[in-house]
């Protein structure tokens, strides 16, 4: 993250605060007395230091309010998110709460409040606020004025719909490559397709996804197109958000649905076009992740 403009040099020295300075209203003291970015902490969970007031590394889009004055009861508690380690306290809530909203802990329908979220993680509500923001922008979550955030329900018809421009978006890119990608590049790629059976084998939905989307970029970044590669993320992304009363995991699916990672590779090797257009039409229609 770029920092600010470098401090001017001045000749005056700037005094220290008294020592009887104690920590603003509301917020918590420095435990360590580093002077550096205070981090709060609950029990059982990493520390994870606030952010400076540089720290705002993606602001709210044009439009999409922030939700003010949540109440912390509105929404059910349960296992929470689990926090990851990165260096922006924003990224790594943004990351958590996906994982959270793919893995079913967040639910659709239900009203979820920042400051509630922001005791799971041990930080404050802002960098949640921001997170649920980007998050409302991707469609996952809406904004509840005066409350907070609720996940969205979304329906087949709109998975179909994702579904069928994901296809328009990516077919062609992927015809193209198998008639100019050498077979050694497209072998490269069978870690990444081993990646997504193995968490398929797991049943786990939330790792999967994420090796999922990673074997994507990675066939699409051949086109050397950096446009295309966030417009595609970004459509495959919202196609992995939960559904309305979404069934239990079907670990049978995941299986399947890694299985065609492995067999677009082999096609794209053998540059069978044709198998390359079914696997990546059927692929996106039939995957429920």
């Amino acid at each position: 993250m770029e920092q600010g403009a470098a401090r001017e040099r001045t000749t005056d020295t700037p005094s220290a605060p008294p020592p009887s300075a104690g920590p603003a209203h509301g917020e918590p003291a420095d435990p360590a007395g580093s002077g550096g970015p205070r981090a709060a902490r609950v029990p059982g969970q990493a520390r994870i230091p606030e952010p400076e007031s540089g720290d705002r590394d993606a602001a709210p889009a044009p439009g999409v309010p922030y939700a003010r004055d949540e109440h912390p009861h509105d929404e059910p508690v349960g296992r929470g998110p689990r926090p990851v380690r990165r260096h922006s306290v924003r990224g790594q809530v943004l990351e958590a709460l996906r994982t959270a909203l793919v893995g079913g802990e967040l639910v659709p329908g239900e009203v979820y409040s920042a400051p509630a979220l922001a005791g799971r993680f041990g930080v404050s509500a802002t960098p949640v606020r921001e997170a649920m923001q980007r998050l409302a922008v991707e469609g996952a979550v809406e904004v509840v004025p005066n409350r907070g955030f609720r996940v969205t329900e979304r329906t087949p018809r709109e998975l179909a719909e994702l579904a069928e421009i994901r296809a328009l978006v990516e077919v062609p890119v992927m015809l193209r490559l198998a008639r100019t990608v050498p077979a050694a590049r497209w072998a490269e790629l069978r870690p990444l397709a081993e990646a997504t059976a193995t968490a398929a084998a797991r049943g786990d939905r939330a790792h999967y996804a994420e090796a999922d989307r990673a074997f994507h970029r990675a066939v699409l970044s051949l086109a050397g197109n950096r446009q295309l590669l966030a417009v595609a993320d970004d459509l495959h992304r919202r196609s992995q958000w939960p559904l309305i009363s979404a069934p239990a995991l079907r670990h049978g699916v995941l299986v399947a649905d890694a299985a065609e990672h492995t067999a677009l590779l082999d096609a794209l090797i053998a540059q069978d076009l044709t198998v390359v257009r079914a696997l990546v039409r059927e692929h996106f229609t039939g995957s429920e992740c």
